[in-house]
């Protein structure tokens, strides 16, 4: 389980550091992502997250940051990009919240 933690933070550093890169006039979809990895975090530590339920989530996270990526290429960001993008963030952010109140909880192996 400290390997999943261990990654799951790691990954969600990379996607930081990579969204500050990626930093322009639409701030507000950089900070609601560092928002989301904080959450997800957050809910790893508290073990609201089980495993695979993190997996999946830091997996759509990525997912967002590589179309936020894809759609920065041309060195800005069109209105549809970032409708596209907003939307797929709220739909992140129900998720998030599912799954941290769904009463799943990460198992306790005292092996740690």
């Amino acid at each position: 389980m400290k390997n999943v933690i261990i990654a799951v933070v790691v990954t969600i550093g990379f996607t930081v550091v990579s969204m500050s890169a990626l930093a322009g006039p639409r701030g507000k979809i950089q900070r609601t992502q560092q928002r989301q990895g904080a959450r997800i975090a957050q809910g790893v530590r508290s073990g609201e997250l089980n495993g695979p339920e993190t997996r999946r989530l830091v997996r759509q996270q990525a997912r967002i940051g590589h179309m936020r990526k894809k759609a920065n290429e041309d060195g800005q960001l069109t209105v549809g990009e970032v409708a596209r993008i907003r939307n797929q963030q709220r739909k992140a952010n129900r998720r998030i919240y599912r799954q941290k109140h769904d009463g799943q909880k990460r198992e306790n192996n005292s092996q740690e």
